[in-house]
């Protein structure tokens, strides 16, 4: 039986490439962009791009080098990425975005850099939520301030038919932090009275839940 080579043919014009398992059991490669960018390596992006690297190009994921960046929150590299013009809104096959993921994870440098260039408030993930959803409900105070400052719908439905504020109240622990979040999102303009799918509203959550605190700050915004 011939023994397959696992060596990729020399090619001076192609870019190194590191070989990596991909999801589907068949070998995939890692350009060297999104390899410099997951060890925040800046000297190597810079050299790289220099050389003619391809700035959005996608690996097996459908990732781009900047979208690898701001999975581990490598602050230096999303930020030479960024300036060299890198796509903010670029999903990969899940719907995620070097925004979106920055939102959703509370990588707040990251998040700040990309509202800076261009990025799209309307977006959604794979549930259908903005990044004001995922970060009420991770629990990211300061995200939640600064996705509404940026003027993100603070009343988005997704697709399981939860708000921002619902999923705070009923994904949420009722604790300071969420406190913090519900009273932002209220002073946001959130409607306290957009109930889920089934009809229940986030007051009634919040009380089912024994959230006291949160209850008085909804109580106290009129809701029913």
């Amino acid at each position: 039986m011939r023994r397959r080579s696992t060596f990729l043919p020399f090619a001076l014009s192609m870019l190194p490439v590191f070989p990596l398992a991909a999801s589907g059991g068949e070998a995939a490669s890692v350009p060297a962009l999104h390899a410099a960018a997951s060890r925040n390596d800046v000297r190597a992006i810079r050299r790289l791009l220099a050389e003619g690297a391809q700035l959005d190009a996608r690996d097996g994921s459908g990732a781009t080098a900047l979208l690898v960046a701001t999975h581990t929150n490598q602050v230096e590299a999303a930020r030479a990425l960024i300036e060299a013009g890198a796509d903010v809104n670029a999903m990969d096959r899940i719907s995620d975005s070097p925004y979106l993921y920055a939102g959703a994870r509370g990588h707040l440098a990251i998040l700040k850099m990309v509202l800076l260039h261009g990025a799209d408030l309307k977006s959604t993930n794979r549930y259908g939520g903005t990044a004001l959803i995922p970060a009420a409900e991770r629990g990211h105070v300061e995200t939640v301030r600064t996705l509404i400052e940026a003027g993100v719908a603070v009343d988005h439905v997704n697709r399981l038919g939860w708000t921002a504020l619902l999923e705070a109240v009923i994904l949420g622990d009722g604790s300071e932090r969420y406190q913090q979040i519900v009273d932002l999102l209220v002073k946001g303009g959130a409607n306290v009275n957009l109930a889920d799918k089934d009809g229940v509203t986030p007051l009634r959550h919040a009380r089912m839940k024994g959230q006291k605190e949160i209850e008085a700050l909804l109580v106290a915004a009129h809701a029913r």
